[in-house]
Parts: C-alpha cells; sequence; structure tokens
C-alpha cells in the first residue's frame, strides 16, 4: 500500500515528538518532503497522512461524505475521555448529520446576535477586576470571559452553586491536560488507569464524574420545568427535534454540553490571548484598530462591530498565523483514489495541516509576520484558510466564535489602555490536544477617552490618546 515519504525514526519517538512540539516536527516534514508526508503518531501508531497544499485540501474536503472519502467518528477516539462518545464528534454518517442538524440552529442568525449583551456585559465585569498598572495573565481573564459566556449563553446560568461548581470542575480537567507531559494521558492508552484519587487518571475521572452529576442534574431539571421563553443554547437544544420527530437522549446533552464547554471556551480564550498579545506588540496595528473603533461613537451596534474590516482582519490574521486546532479530523479513505500521481487504498487516514497551510509562503508571504492586511488585500479560499476545519467536520460554533472574539476586542480596546507587561518572546505550544501561545502578561495603564471627545477637544488634543485614572465601567 502507497503513502508518502515520512520520517524514519520509530513510532514512538515520532509521538514523542508530535506530544513535544507538533510545529517543529510538521515544519521540518514540510521542508523535507513537500506537500504530503506521513507520521506514525496515531493511537497504536497508526500512519497519519499530512496534507496541506489547498489543491489536495479541496480534493478532500469536498468529497468526505459518502464519497471518496470518510469522516468517521470512531477515529477520533481520543477526544471521547474528554467529551464523551454520544456528542457530533465521536458520530459518523446519519447520526453525525443528525446531530449536526440539531446543533446548528442555536449558532446563527438573530438566536447568535441575541448573546451580544452577554458577551459585552461579560467582558466589562472581568476587565473592570484588573488593577491599574498591575500585571496579570491575559490568558486567564479571557478563559475568565470565554467560560462565563459559555456558560450563560449555553446553559442560562448566570449565578449559584451548580454555576460555580461546573466552572471549578471544568477549570480542573482542562488543566489536567494542559502541558505536554500532561496531554500524553491522552496519547497512550496504557497511562489511563485508575490508581486512585492521587493518581493523574484517577483524578481526572473523578472530576468527570462530578461534571457529569451536575449536567446531568441540569438537564433532568429542565425536563422537569420546560420554560419556553428561555432563549439559552441547552433550552433550545432540549426543544430541537430530528426529522423523525426525536429529541435529543439525555446522553446525547450530556456530550454535546462537554463538547460546547470544552470546545467553546478554550479554543476562543486562546484566540483572544494571542489577538491581544498582537495588537500591543505592533503599535501600527492597535492604531489602526483604534482609530476603526473610534469611528464607531461611544456605544457602538453590535452589527456595526462585527461588520468592521480591520478587526474582521486582526481576527482572521490571529486565527492563521498559529491555528488552535492545528489539524482538521481525519478522513479515510473510502475508494481507491488518485492523489498527485498516486493510488491510495481504502483505509489510508489523511489529516489536514491547518498549521502548515496557513504558513505556505506562496499564499502568505512572510508567514510568520503578523500582518491583517493580507484580509484586506484578497479572499482565500476555504482550503487556503481554514481556522474552523472545513467539509463535513467544520466546526458549528464557528460564526459563535468570531461574534465573540470581535465583541470581547471592540470593548476592551475602545474603554482601556494596555500595554504588554514584558519583552519576553512569546511563542506556541502545546495545550492539551489544541494549541495556545506560552503566557502572555499585560498591564492595565489607564482607561481610554472616547474617540468623539477626543475629536472635538474635550480632555486633551486633538487625537491625543493619554489615559485616565482606570475606574469600573
Amino acid at each position: 500500500m502507497f503513502l508518502p515519504q515520512g520520517p524514519k525514526t520509530p513510532p514512538l519517538v515520532q509521538l514523542l515528538q508530535w506530544i513535544a512540539n507538533p510545529f517543529a516536527l510538521m515544519e521540518s516534514c514540510a521542508q523535507r518532503y513537500g506537500d504530503w508526508f506521513t507520521l506514525k503518531v496515531g493511537l497504536n501508531y497508526r500512519p497519519l497522512v499530512y496534507v496541506s497544499s489547498p489543491q489536495l485540501l479541496q480534493e478532500i474536503l469536498t468529497n468526505d461524505h459518502y464519497k471518496q472519502f470518510d469522516a468517521p467518528g470512531e477515529i477520533n477516539g481520543i477526544f471521547a475521555p474528554l467529551l464523551g462518545d454520544f456528542g457530533v464528534i465521536m458520530q459518523s454518517g446519519d447520526r453525525h448529520r443528525r446531530q449536526r442538524q440539531l446543533m446548528v440552529p442555536p449558532f446563527h442568525g438573530d438566536r447568535m446576535k441575541a448573546y451580544g449583551e452577554i458577551i459585552t456585559e461579560i467582558a466589562k465585569q472581568v476587565t473592570s477586576q484588573w488593577n491599574p498598572n498591575q500585571p496579570f495573565s491575559v490568558r486567564d481573564s479571557m478563559q475568565a470571559i470565554s467560560f462565563n459566556v459559555i456558560l450563560q449563553a449555553v446553559f442560562g446560568l448566570r449565578e449559584g452553586e451548580r454555576y460555580r461548581q461546573i466552572e471549578k470542575l471544568l477549570y480542573n480537567m482542562l488543566e489536567l491536560t494542559n502541558s505536554p507531559l500532561k496531554a500524553s494521558l491522552l496519547f497512550f492508552p496504557f497511562l489511563q488507569r485508575d490508581l486512585g484519587a492521587w493518581s493523574p487518571w484517577g483524578n481526572f475521572l473523578r472530576q468527570k464524574q462530578q461534571l457529569d452529576r451536575l449536567l446531568h442534574a441540569e438537564i433532568e431539571a429542565r425536563r422537569a420545568n420546560p420554560d419556553p421563553g428561555r432563549t439559552d443554547i441547552l433550552s433550545l437544544l432540549m426543544a430541537a427535534r430530528d426529522e423523525a420527530g426525536e429529541p435529543m437522549k439525555d446522553e446525547e446533552l450530556r456530550d454535546e454540553l462537554m463538547t460546547l464547554l470544552v470546545a467553546g471556551h478554550e479554543t476562543t480564550a486562546t484566540a483572544l490571548t494571542w489577538a491581544l498579545y498582537w495588537i500591543h506588540k505592533l503599535p501600527e496595528v492597535r492604531q489602526k484598530l483604534l482609530a476603526e473603533l473610534d469611528i464607531l461613537g461611544d456605544t457602538p451596534d453590535q452589527n456595526a462591530i462585527v461588520r468592521l474590516p480591520y478587526l474582521n482582519a486582526i481576527c482572521s490574521e490571529t486565527l492563521r498565523i498559529y491555528p488552535v486546532g492545528m489539524l482538521t479530523f481525519p478522513r479515510v479513505v473510502r475508494s481507491p483514489v488518485t492523489l498527485l500521481g498516486q493510488q491510495l487504498e481504502p483505509g489510508t487516514v489523511l489529516v489536514g495541516s491547518i498549521y502548515l497551510a496557513h504558513q505556505r509562503q506562496d499564499l502568505y508571504p512572510e508567514p510568520k509576520q503578523f500582518k491583517p492586511e493580507r484580509f484586506l488585500e484578497r479572499q482565500f479560499s476555504p482550503y487556503e484558510y481554514l481556522p474552523f476545519g472545513g467539509g463535513v467536520r467544520r466546526c458549528i460554533g464557528a460564526a459563535f466564535a468570531l461574534f465573540e472574539m470581535k465583541l470581547v476586542l471592540a470593548t476592551i480596546l475602545s474603554n482601556l489602555e494596555l500595554s504588554l507587561a514584558n519583552n519576553r518572546p512569546v511563542h506556541p505550544v502545546r495545550r492539551g490536544l489544541v494549541s495556545a501561545p506560552t503566557k502572555v502578561e499585560m498591564v492595565m495603564t489607564g482607561r481610554r477617552i472616547e474617540g468623539d471627545k477626543r475629536d472635538k477637544g474635550e480632555g486633551g488634543d486633538k487625537g491625543d490618546k493619554e489615559a485616565i485614572p482606570a475606574t469600573s465601567y
């Protein structure tokens, strides 16, 4: 059976390299082998063919449902310990299509935009706790924002003991896999042994069991006291019916909630952290963004914020340069197919390298440089730019994530003056099954004077960027 070339090192060595520094491994392979190569880093060292050219990605992602390629859920088993067995990620074929049809409506149109006020208010609440001239962890703050958005928008929970317990348990679970060493628990099944509450996997399982009980308790409470007036995503999912008129079962709801909790806040927090870093690392980027935001006045409409071209370009470039999800979900060859003049046999597993596609010199000159202007100068195809994956496995919450990013950034940048706390280099590292920046610390130096006042000369010279002492807003 044909497989593209790849490293000759033992599979265990490849897997350890993939866990420790996936970016370096992918880049070295791309330099040596080109647009596709084989790594033995799957569970049980199953060979995975990594592809990065837009042509290959288009061929795979447009034929991934009952055609030349499958996108089976069972191959995503590495996510099962975190997300469960019944969520959309783990489903295949008709069941996968059913789950997506039930999941998509709450994340689009007016329903999604109804969460705009929640997002803005939470961003203000969290950032009001920043003390002037005191360094703070950007990721911790962005995680607090995104987590509270998820709990309020998805669960409709704003306070109470269940809210606090869910927050604490989920945070603890994610921290158990937040480094390459800890993430090894997910890559090596033989490490997944319950040796008691003090063992890593035993601790993880106990946290998960407690969280499961809380999620099921919330579902049971909603079923016992249905409220058709609720607009949170959990209520909408419970009310949804498939083509046969059937609702989601409790275990399906539980796993979809876990998927939204983990994927919906961890990834957005990472993207926001990167965005704030780049905006304040590059003064010209910040100045252009502030000028664009100031045009909207003191109380900008959320629809106007979402349409801002430079803000959109910043978000797009943030998700390009170091995408949170490094790979697409795997596709499996269904029937013999010819790619790049070579025939691949059924059973061959392919993954799209989102990271390598976004680092292509032919698409993105100086790819390591943060240049939002790329997205103002040209339009990229879904196979050149795919931060949310593609095909039948494209992220359901993509529109919601971008919406949240834009509102949070606009809220923070319009009101507060920030600066990086130090000049330490920041680079991407593995965080569980995704990527994240190394530690980013910032300082809040004051509160911005509203753009319309500056232009009128009230409170400072025209165009002056001075800050006044920060207060809660």
